[in-house]
């Protein structure tokens, strides 16, 4: 076989076009199911480099492979070009958070009241009158709100040194690598679906280039050659239709742009929907606050302020109380409280 003009039926040239078409789309939804799937390594792993997907026998989806630097490089994303942490604490109004917290305070402050107080003081406790007993929790209540105010200001000043948010996002993602999957195909969602049909239709025209070579010469590298080609370009033009160019041209009446790039007001609504709902919610960022590796620096912070809380609410009556309980008791009362 070499050079030659049809030397095969006109079937076998005309099936090339859809073939390599077939071939092309086949490729991209593989490469796309390759990249996110499966989320944890499947197949013995007995011989793996780290953070790479592939071992001797098994696969793990790229972007779950990479899903702690997927995140580090996307929360760097978000602080550097997005949102500033420190300023959206700074919107907190400390006063709203006292009026939250008010009824479940009070409930909460007559607990503790009775509790450290049967504990520290039984006999004198139980022998006041419920009016007295009353008047002491809501003496309580009230300077409970400055104490809530002020220790609210403290946490927006030293949010950094109570919340390590990077390192909350990026557990989040490794403890959760379908997070990071979900960002990705919430994001990028309709550019998946374009890669995968535009592999079929780069393929398609490939094929009718392959077609018009073979029709020539029929050499037998020419099909496996091309289909590797197909293989190949469908994916990295698609990715350029996609990306590039990074800023919009008009040609006459025709605008070109990645088609990504357009959405890009649409691609940020979702990704920070996306971080907001699944990883960078309320409850979430109280428990990195409360049970993170900044923690002590948390509970330092309250203590503090429970003990100037405390201070308050003794007041005139430290020294009798000091009397009556003695200074190490007193001490270890405000401590309990």
């Amino acid at each position: 076989m070499g050079y030659g003009v049809g030397d095969y039926p006109l079937w076998y040239y005309l099936i090339q076009p859809a073939i390599a078409g077939i071939v092309g789309y086949v490729t991209n939804v593989l490469a796309l199911e390759m990249t996110f799937r499966p989320i944890e390594f499947f197949g013995p792993e007995l011989f793996r480099i780290k953070n790479q997907p592939w071992g001797l026998f098994g696969w793990q989806g790229i972007i779950p492979t990479k899903a702690e630097k997927m995140a580090s490089v996307c929360f760097d994303l978000m602080t550097t070009k997005l949102l500033n942490i420190k300023e959206i604490f700074d919107r907190l109004r400390p006063e709203k958070f006292g009026e939250v917290m008010e009824d479940a305070l009070l409930l909460m402050l007559d607990t503790i009241v009775n509790e450290v107080a049967m504990d520290f003081m039984p006999g004198v406790w139980s022998q006041l009158p419920k009016e007295v007993k009353d008047e002491i929790i809501v003496v309580m209540d009230i300077e409970s709100e400055s104490f809530l105010s002020s220790f609210m200001e403290d946490i927006k000043a030293h949010i950094d040194d109570i919340l390590d948010i990077k390192q909350m996002t990026v557990s989040a993602c490794v403890r959760e690598k379908r997070l990071v999957n979900k960002i990705f195909q919430e994001c990028g969602e309709k550019e998946f679906t374009f890669i995968r049909r535009s592999g079929f239709y780069f393929g398609f025209l490939f094929g009718l280039i392959q077609m018009g070579v073979f029709f020539v010469y029929d050499a037998s590298w020419v099909l496996p050659f091309f289909g590797f080609l197909v293989g190949w370009a469908t994916n990295w033009l698609a990715l350029k239709v996609i990306f590039r160019p990074l800023e919009p041209h008009k040609f006459g009446p025709i605008t070109i742009h990645g088609i990504f790039l357009k959405r890009q007001n649409e691609v940020s609504e979702t990704f920070a929907r996306v971080n907001c709902v699944e990883i960078l919610h309320t409850k979430a960022i109280w428990e990195t606050i409360l049970n993170g590796p900044l923690s002590s620096n948390f509970y330092a912070m309250l203590r503090a302020h429970s003990i100037v809380f405390t201070e308050k609410l003794v007041g005139g009556m430290k020294p009798f109380a000091v009397t009556a309980m003695g200074s190490h008791r007193f001490a270890e009362m405000k401590e309990e409280i």
